[in-house]
């Protein structure tokens, strides 16, 4: 089994600039340690995967996603899953900014 290379991830903006900005220490305060923490905690809790979902797709498609999935180091329901829940966020998103 291959291991997990991070570098074959392609990140966002956002997350190069996080990534570029990893080794900067930023000491915090309790308070803001403590808040960081809930919210971190509320993010987890709201990313439960609590539903199952039986689908049909293309064999074609499914190859793909796993080849995919395995050159990414992960395992192909995750990667499904995280196509998904990306897919969903981005709706929900444009909706937001059309409204």
């Amino acid at each position: 089994m291959k291991k997990f290379d991070p570098s074959k991830i392609k990140l966002s903006k956002y997350e190069q600039s996080i990534e570029d900005e990893i080794e900067t220490y930023v000491p915090v305060s309790k308070e803001e340690f403590d808040r960081t923490s809930k919210m971190l905690a509320n993010t987890i809790a709201a990313r439960k995967k609590n539903a199952v979902l039986n689908i049909r797709i293309n064999q074609g498609d499914l190859e793909n996603i796993k080849e995919k999935a395995k050159r990414l180091g992960v395992k192909y329901q995750t990667f499904i899953a995280e196509i998904l829940h990306n897919f969903a966020q981005n709706e929900v998103l444009a909706k937001k900014s059309k409204g």
